[in-house]
């Protein structure tokens, strides 16, 4: 058994010229003498069931998934220096100037590599295998692509500096990678331990953080673990919540917190920072959502009233930009079943109605974005 307030975090071996940390084991019973940690779960716990419970009564909330996805890979990767926007992840990579397709990669990745971890859920635990296959996915021909995709590393990694000599951090030795994963995934999978599942996934992420287990991609796999764990859990019915931007909101503190895991053996700090995320962002999931219903509300509203004979048209448009929000003539043609002036047509009056704003700003192969839509998320 394991008492938060005397846990100890690990100890330090040598190698030739540095020292590696090696954290102690976690899969065992956790306890606490720390009343603020209940009151702190409980309401994380609270806005989590808000936020399922919500998401059940909004009618096709199946629509509304694939942005919060692609939101919570924008802001992920943002953490890990990519520059792609909301805007961007959505376009084809046709439309992404040069410079830029190797973030635009990174992200859509994220997405795909979410979306596919999702799917495999139905069949599969979160398991060392799960997340191989994820990792594979997320470097697929981008930067990391020769960092071992799909692999956990057969070499020593560190964290900050330049070498191994001038790091911040150094992981655990490669040849203890297998070992500590083991321990972390039989500590997810526990049923025979009464660790609440917050508490675990909080202990989780800082372990998996601190194992390193991937040569690049840690931090990303890390925190989409987050929302895997939640929703293999049956916390989540889907993936709808975006931890990572409360994160990115104030960085130093998400890595201070754990870092003093390691340095000052304060896990007890490091859970309690991380429920306070878990219920902040499910509240700003539940404030989405409610934003979203709003929005498709008043828009059906002006089509009633002002799209005369477009407006079964312009209903299927609407219906299919809240799945996917960027748009062509020729897609806006085939989605609605009309022609190609037909459509031109409907898209200049969702225009002048400032729910569609072109992008591309050329006369050919013009490409427009559900602007209101996105404004819901751009202004978290």
């Amino acid at each position: 058994m394991i008492e938060l307030e005397k846990y100890q975090a690990g100890h330090f071996e040598k190698n030739l010229g540095y020292k590696y940390f090696v954290p102690s084991a976690i899969n065992d019973e956790w306890t606490w003498k720390t009343p603020a940690l209940n009151l702190l779960l409980e309401k994380a716990a609270i806005k989590l069931g808000e936020l399922n419970s919500y998401a059940r009564l909004v009618p096709n909330i199946d629509l509304f998934i694939q942005l919060h996805v692609t939101k919570e890979a924008v802001v992920s990767s943002h953490i890990e220096g990519t520059k792609t926007n909301m805007d961007e992840a959505l376009l084809p990579v046709e439309e992404i100037h040069p410079e830029r397709r190797d973030d635009w990669q990174e992200v859509n990745n994220y997405i795909k590599a979410l979306n596919n971890a999702i799917e495999e859920l139905k069949s599969l635990p979160i398991s060392s295998r799960l997340l191989k296959e994820t990792h594979k996915i997320l470097l697929q021909s981008v930067r990391g692509e020769h960092k071992l995709p799909g692999e956990f590393r057969t070499s020593q990694n560190w964290i900050g500096g330049t070498s191994l000599h001038d790091a911040v951090f150094i992981p655990p030795s490669h040849h203890l990678v297998n070992e500590l994963m083991s321990d972390l995934e039989k500590f997810l999978n526990n049923d025979e331990i009464n660790v609440p599942l917050l508490i675990r996934i909080a202990i989780a992420h800082y372990q998996f953080e601190t194992i390193h287990p991937f040569l690049d991609g840690n931090g990303r796999i890390g925190r989409l673990m987050i929302t895997l764990f939640l929703v293999s859990e049956g916390i989540l019915d889907k993936p709808l919540l975006y931890p990572s931007l409360y994160f990115e909101k104030n960085k130093s503190l998400y890595y201070d917190n754990l870092s003093n895991v390691r340095t000052k053996n304060d896990m007890l700090q490091w859970i309690k920072y991380f429920l306070v995320g878990i219920e902040q962002s499910a509240a700003k999931a539940v404030e989405t959502l409610s934003n979203i219903l709003k929005l498709k509300e008043s828009i059906e509203k002006e089509i009633n009233s002002n799209f005369g004979r477009r407006s079964n048209s312009a209903h299927t448009l609407v219906h299919f930009l809240f799945k996917d929000p960027v748009i062509s003539i020729d897609k806006a043609a085939k989605e609605c079943n009309l022609s190609f002036k037909a459509a031109n047509d409907l898209v200049a009056l969702m225009q002048k109605s400032n729910y569609l704003k072109e992008l591309t700003k050329q006369s050919r192969n013009r490409i427009f974005i559900f602007e209101p839509y996105l404004k819901i998320f751009d202004n978290d």
